[in-house]
């Protein structure tokens, strides 16, 4: 029997094969459209449009490549009437190759309407009906019974996830420092683990079992990492009902763990059964009951919760049952938990405030947002990102590009260059909406030197080990790391700690 490939097409094929299970933010997703499109290194786009257009040119190239080759095999392949194992799964994959990209736009489609606030439903359903046919057609030699063709719901859903997720991500973080397209990249991996092809065989049904830990500076967007993550996760296509089993924006609950009493927290989590507390007038249905099996409970500011509190999660999150508060009735959660906190765990285990059990528990997959002034150290260009991204979330993308330049520009002649940013990204957008109301913008800490924070110092009569103790020690409370302090004040975090210890035993 004569190879149904010819030898030169093989390379580009694999390459297209890896292209769809390779994380789209990593080097290697570049290295391979570099392979497969024969393009020199191309430099990172510099916005969001870009990444949209970039992303929409690539699609364009990709068909063309893949197209002639699935007419070409198909009807080899229906000539020939058999093939080899590994042959078959080329053919596949090649097939599959050119759908996920045909489709690109639609599945585009399909996430804008529900976003804008509109129903997918008619257009999945259309949308289904014409990816089924084309790929029926495209695989007809090997039978209508073919395994392929019987996975085509699966394939479908896996497709729309992966253009949901690569939605959020690319939506919800601005710049392009290294920590932030690490950030990416770990974000992606959370969702889909470093292994798309064996996510998409068996792990899709399980990765609600592992909970994600998100850690970094106030500030930083770590809820935005949690929403990205938990309205990316998989969602069956039911193809009798031409319906996904839940609509993919419906399914993150978070909730604030030190905003509530104990009582009220193991309210909004579990729900509570009328009368079961002073207040309790009628049932009700907690996050958990109400996020289900295909949602996400996002448990905000965890290292700061009581040990107490800490116990109930842990059982929570071992036996994954639970009750309502006066209820009798067990439950189980067979959802995700992903959890955020900007306290320094490891420390506060040390110190005997976060249980070791907990931590252990919680931090299968681990995420660091990092600080702002981390990634202008990294990239200098990145706040001029930063500030165009936040401009279009405060005045929309009209006015986007104005209002942008008059931040830019207020913040060239008043706003010191080495300025650290202390309230990361959130002070960001904070300062573009002062600009936008008053033209104006005073940082805290240039408000206490302009109030007399000189004079003070000239008042004092520390040494100079006194002030950096001190200082180090503001910086640490703060941060609540030796790790970020030490960044910030350019020491090792090691000297940051001995500052510390020294300052709070002469504070004794």
């Amino acid at each position: 029997m004569s190879n149904l490939f010819d030898a030169d097409d093989i390379q580009p094929i694999e390459w297209m094969t890896q292209l769809i299970y390779t994380n789209p933010f990593s080097d290697r997703h570049r290295h391979l459209v570099r392979q497969l499109l024969d393009q020199t290194r191309q430099p990172r786009p510099a916005s969001k449009a870009d990444v949209v257009e970039r992303r929409n040119q690539q699609s364009t190239a990709y068909r063309g490549k893949a197209r002639p080759l699935v007419y070409k095999y198909r009807e080899r392949l229906a000539e020939k009437k058999t093939c080899t194992p590994r042959e078959r799964k080329h053919y596949t994959d090649l097939v599959l190759f050119l759908l996920f990209f045909r489709y690109q736009e639609h599945f585009d489609q399909v996430i804008d309407a529900v976003m804008s606030g509109e129903s997918g439903d008619a257009v999945t359903f259309s949308l289904f009906r014409e990816f089924q046919a084309d790929a029926r057609h495209q695989l007809a030699p090997f039978g209508e019974q073919s395994p392929e063709i019987e996975e085509l719901p699966h394939i479908f859903a896996c497709y729309f996830q992966i253009h949901r997720a690569f939605h959020y991500v690319t939506r919800s973080f601005a710049g392009y420092s290294p920590s932030m397209v690490k950030l990416r990249s770990d974000v992606w991996e959370s969702i889909f683990t470093h292994d798309m092809e064996r996510y998409k065989r068996s792990l899709f049904k399980r990765m609600q079992e592992i909970p994600t830990l998100i850690t970094g500076p106030s500030g930083t967007g770590k809820e935005l990492v949690a929403r990205a993550i938990g309205l990316s996760r998989y969602i069956p296509f039911d193809s009798d009902r031409t319906r996904f089993a839940r609509p993919f924006d419906d399914g993150f609950y978070p909730i604030n763990l030190t905003a509530l009493s104990e009582t009220l927290l193991e309210s909004e989590l579990f729900g509570h059964r009328k009368g079961s507390f002073t207040g309790a007038l009628q049932d009700r249905v907690g996050f958990i009951e109400r996020a289900g099996a295909l949602g996400s409970v996002f448990l905000d500011e965890i290292g700061d919760v009581s040990l107490t509190t800490q116990v109930k999660l842990l059982r929570l999150l071992q036996s994954r049952i639970y009750q309502r508060l006066g209820d009798t009735t067990e439950h189980t959660y067979e959802g995700k938990f992903i959890a955020a906190t900007n306290r320094e765990l490891h420390q506060a285990m040390e110190d005997g405030q976060f249980r070791e059990d907990f931590y252990y528990r919680l931090s299968a997959d681990r995420i660091r947002t990092p600080s702002l002034a981390e990634q202008i150290r990294e990239r200098p260009e990145v706040l001029n990102e930063m500030v165009h991204f936040l401009s279009a979330r405060v005045a929309g993308s009209a006015e986007a590009p104005s209002v942008a330049d008059e931040t830019l520009l207020y913040m060239k002649h008043k706003i010191p260059e080495d300025y650290p940013w202390p309230g990361n990204v959130r002070e960001l957008e904070q300062c573009i909406r002062n600009i936008l109301i008053r033209r104006e913008y005073i940082p805290e800490s240039m408000q206490s030197k302009e109030s007399g924070l000189d004079q003070h110092l000239l008042n004092t009569n520390w040494t100079m080990i006194e002030l950096q103790q001190r200082y180090a020690t503001l910086i640490y409370r703060r941060e609540r790391s030796y790790e970020q302090a030490g960044k910030l004040l350019k020491v090792d975090p090691r000297t940051v700690k001995t500052h510390v210890k020294k300052f709070e035993e002469s504070d004794e």
